[in-house]
């Protein structure tokens, strides 16, 4: 079914878009910050130089083209302009390899070939798929989708895959299958954890979960590429979730087995902080986060003004309500 969207009041105009050029000179004043675990990325003024030898480097990181992917018309508009490639591809959150944004260089340690993703549990058909499977096995779509973290920043990106439901098709969930949980790819020998965090203690590897219901909405999706390429590996490659109501850690990144199960699993940041991380994580403007107001987002490469971020309000599952908030009725 295709849905038509009236363009919504809080949707920015193109003149709010940074040129590429003012948001390279941005970039020199930026520098990241961790405490306590969680990585708070910070615009301030700093001595980070971007090279042109470095944006090269960043260049060999995005990904092969990626052909064969059909533009969703019902997800072609996100009510924002999409984000420089570049920038989306170098601020990243992955504690696997760093507790900064600038981790793109040490995730290009991930091995992702050979893959092979299980699905298993509360299934009819367990399967095991290869890397092959993952953009051929199911027909492969576009969707321009807002991302919204957390720590109060937002992104628009435009993701290729496929719904995960057409992955719950495959599989035939039993009706005992209340839950699924998600598996990220980890090694202690690949993944050196946050730098100024011992990873002694912290619950590896990266687990996410949803409700059976929450996977078979339009909006649950498996990307497998971005930006017409391959998922690079910063990304999560070669597959990852995304669920664009939802807060993005709940994106679980380079996923090796997907469970289906009868009981709540235990997460990753839910197990560590529990009051600060819900499991449902729904993106909603009155739920404080302790160090993060939710009331407004900073769009990133937003603003025309040289050293700010644009801020707009938070909008109640990211401005996904039609499709979700059936949900949690």
């Amino acid at each position: 079914m295709v849905f038509f969207h009236s363009r919504p009041s809080w949707q920015l105009s193109e003149s709010q878009v940074t040129p590429e050029r003012m948001f390279w000179q941005r970039r020199r004043f930026m520098k990241s910050l961790i405490g306590a675990g969680v990585g708070l990325a910070a615009a301030s003024a700093g001595s980070c130089q971007r090279s042109k030898a470095m944006d090269a480097d960043l260049s060999l990181t995005l990904g092969e083209p990626l052909t064969g992917a059909t533009l969703n018309s019902a997800f072609t508009d996100a009510g924002r302009p999409p984000t420089d490639q570049a920038f989306a591809s170098s601020y990243n959150n992955y504690y696997e390899f760093g507790g900064s944004k600038n981790i793109w260089p040490a995730a290009q340690a991930l091995p992702t070939d050979p893959w092979t993703l299980e699905v298993t549990g509360l299934v009819k058909t367990p399967t095991t798929f290869d890397l092959d499977d993952l953009t051929q096995r199911f027909a492969l779509e576009e969707r321009i989708y807002r991302f919204r973290c957390v720590e109060a920043w937002a992104m628009v990106v435009p993701w290729i895959g496929f719904p995960m439901k057409a992955l719950m098709a495959a599989v035939e969930p039993t009706s005992e299958a209340k839950f699924v949980k998600f598996t990220s790819y980890y090694d202690p020998e690949v993944c050196p954890g946050p730098g100024l965090v011992s990873v002694r203690g912290l619950p590896w590897p990266y687990t996410e979960g949803l409700t059976v219901a929450e996977m078979a909405n339009d909006l649950a999706f498996f990307a497998v590429g971005i930006y017409g390429r391959t998922l690079p590996k910063q990304h999560g490659a070669p597959i990852r979730m995304v669920t664009p109501w939802k807060y993005g850690f709940k994106g679980a990144k380079a996923i090796v087995k997907i469970e289906f199960v009868a009981e709540q699993p235990a997460t990753y940041w839910n197990t560590l902080a529990p009051d600060e991380y819900k499991f449902e994580a729904n993106v909603d403007p009155e739920v404080p986060h302790p160090r993060w107001s939710q009331a407004k987002e900073r769009l990133l490469g937003a603003s025309t003004a040289q050293f700010a971020w644009e801020e707009q309000p938070t909008v109640i599952y990211n401005g996904y309500g039609e499709y979700v908030a059936g949900l949690y009725a």
